[in-house]
């Protein structure tokens, strides 16, 4: 009997190290964590998704139709709001890894997404813009009546709400997700590396779900109805969250002091001592970059008197967090190629035949579906084929580095670039032909399925730079940092929609003068986006070999074996 209790003694203690569960009690790894609990979140995110896509898919079809924006106004709207959405996750991931810890984040997060979604249906049910002639973006604001006036306030207010509803929800969900997996056991450290391949791969599902379906509900239908569906989603969404609770594993504070107040005394005390001689420093090869920091170690008779030294733990800590800025700034380019998909490729995709059968057209913002399309198809192929293959040559468990397949992503992107400005070439060559030039309103007869390329190369280079990011910024940064982390992965999407934002203001008011149609002209068919997308196909090709040599260089935290 004896022999028989020591042999179950390793089966029942399957405790978890560094978890505990709900009730703060130390949690087992046969009912707790894995795809269990993460199919829980995988669920909220995918209702989140659903409602966000549900929103910016076709935001601009609503600002340029009911609300009356111009073209070049709408899509400088909808790339504020994209950056701010992007930007607004790093607030959101200091409150929660320095306050309110990722599982409540989220639930006060959902929940003003949510009341924001709420009031968004709220707006649509007020008088539209309606203005005569071209629209104008003065006539939003100047010369509507004060209903029509409050309609726009409103509908501005709840966008915003939205995008500090996500601002919380995005930076925590992925890494709850992620840390249902523990990193030290053998089976679950290779599910963790699958978790975000599949996880791209079902949000991607709810997004297809999304342009296939609400996108006519709203161009076809009703908008209100159009935009009170991802509300009832984003509500079902966070029920399916809370009813996982019990199985979830909550990973245990390591250090009470702040991550933010660790870091920023590394480089406030490395300032301060950088006339002390750094001799006594002893040289490893983690110490290879950053040098300048290593004085943080050192103690000057101030920071002696008053215990300031900073651990070896904590300079690591703050040079993992600087390593990554060149590749955050090598990336924003290929951000800004990822703007585009919901603008520009929309709008070009809008002038052009859409017809399936006799009365019925596809919705031009569900083109963005072929994108979906690309990652259900390619995601299952990259981590059942290529990472297998792979792996047998490197021995790296994902195969390919974080890296390299994040450059793979962006160089597919610049391909994407030159395939769009070669289709834009063509739709207003097909335009001169049939004398549509001055005829806006008229379909250009070309299929729109010429754009099927550009979108799935778009697709493709998700599954790559997307989910290598998400990845890379998770596994980099501090444990105790990771809701910062894919607040920066998010915050690079978010300022290339300002910076996507800025050039199209830009390229607006240079192209424009004198009474010329700009590159973004109201009118598509005199406009030039073939040019912009050359522009972009050559700032990516920049962007890649500035961030191939970044990337040479990088050294990754000890922790990675990527």
């Amino acid at each position: 009997m004896s022999d028989l209790a020591a042999a179950e003694t390793p089966l029942l203690d399957d405790s978890v190290k560094g978890c505990l569960d709900f009730k703060g009690r130390p949690v087992h790894r046969s009912n707790s964590g894995g795809w269990t609990s993460a199919s829980f979140i995988i669920a909220v995110e995918v209702a989140e998704r659903f409602a966000y896509y549900g929103i910016s898919s076709n935001l601009i079809t609503y600002l340029t139709g009911p609300l009356g924006l111009s073209t070049a106004a709408a899509a400088a709207q909808v790339n504020s709001w994209s950056g701010v959405a992007t930007l607004l996750p790093l607030l959101g991931a200091f409150l929660a890894d320095s306050f309110l810890g990722r599982y409540r984040t989220i639930i006060l997060a959902s929940l003003v997404y949510i009341l924001g979604l709420g009031l968004l249906t709220l707006s649509a049910t007020l008088p539209s813009v309606t203005t005569s002639g071209a629209p104008n973006a003065d006539n939003v604001t100047l010369n509507t009546s004060s209903m029509l006036q409050y309609q726009v306030i409103l509908f501005f207010f709840s966008l915003y709400l939205v995008a500090f509803g996500q601002g919380g929800h995005k930076p925590c969900v992925q890494p709850f997700g992620a840390d249902q997996f523990d990193a030290e056991h053998p089976v679950e450290c290779k599910a963790k590396s699958s978790f975000f391949n599949w996880w791209y791969f079902s949000i991607a599902a709810g997004i297809l779900l999304t342009l296939l379906i609400l996108n006519y509900i709203q161009e076809n239908l009703s908008w209100v109805l159009g935009f009170a569906i991802p509300a009832i989603m984003m509500a079902v969404g966070l029920l399916v969250f809370l009813l996982g609770t019990m199985t979830y594993r909550f990973s245990v504070e390591g250090d009470k002091e702040s991550p933010f107040v660790r870091i920023g005394r590394v480089f406030i005390l490395a300032i301060r001592n950088r006339k002390i001689a750094s001799s006594a420093i002893a040289t490893e090869e983690s110490f290879k970059q950053f040098k300048f920091l290593d004085k943080a170690l050192l103690a000057s008779d101030s920071t002696m008197e008053q215990g300031k030294v900073c651990s070896m733990r904590e300079v690591e800590e703050a040079k993992a967090v600087l390593r990554l800025a060149p590749i955050w700034a090598t990336c924003l380019i290929y951000a800004v190629v990822f703007a585009q998909t919901s603008i520009l490729f929309t709008k070009q995709g809008a002038t052009m035949d859409r017809s399936i059968t006799r009365g019925i057209e596809i919705p031009a913002a569900t083109l963005q579906c072929f994108i979906s399309f690309s990652i259900l198809l390619f995601i299952p192929i990259y981590d059942r084929i290529v990472v297998p293959l792979a792996r047998a040559f490197t021995g790296k468990p994902g195969g390919i580095t974080m890296l390299q397949r994040i450059g793979t992503g962006i160089a597919v992107s610049a391909i994407a670039m030159v395939i769009a400005a070669l289709v834009e070439m063509k739709r207003l060559q097909t335009a001169r032909e049939h004398g549509l030039v001055d005829k806006p309103n008229v379909t250009v007869p070309m299929w729109v399925w010429w754009l099927v390329p550009q979108y799935s190369l778009c697709g493709l280079s998700d599954v790559l730079a997307i989910v290598g990011l998400q990845e890379f910024y998770y596994d980099q940064m501090p444990n105790e940092l990771r809701s910062i982390g894919i607040a920066l992965y998010l915050s690079i999407l978010g300022f290339g929609s300002f910076l996507s934002s800025f050039l199209i203001s830009v390229i607006e008011t240079v192209t424009g003068k004198d009474g010329r149609d700009s590159w973004f002209a109201d009118n598509l068919n005199r406009a030039h986006l073939d040019y912009f997308y050359w522009l972009l196909a050559a700032l990516s090709a920049l962007g890649l070999a500035l961030y191939v040599y970044s990337a040479r260089s990088y050294i990754y935290a000890r922790r990675s074996t990527s």
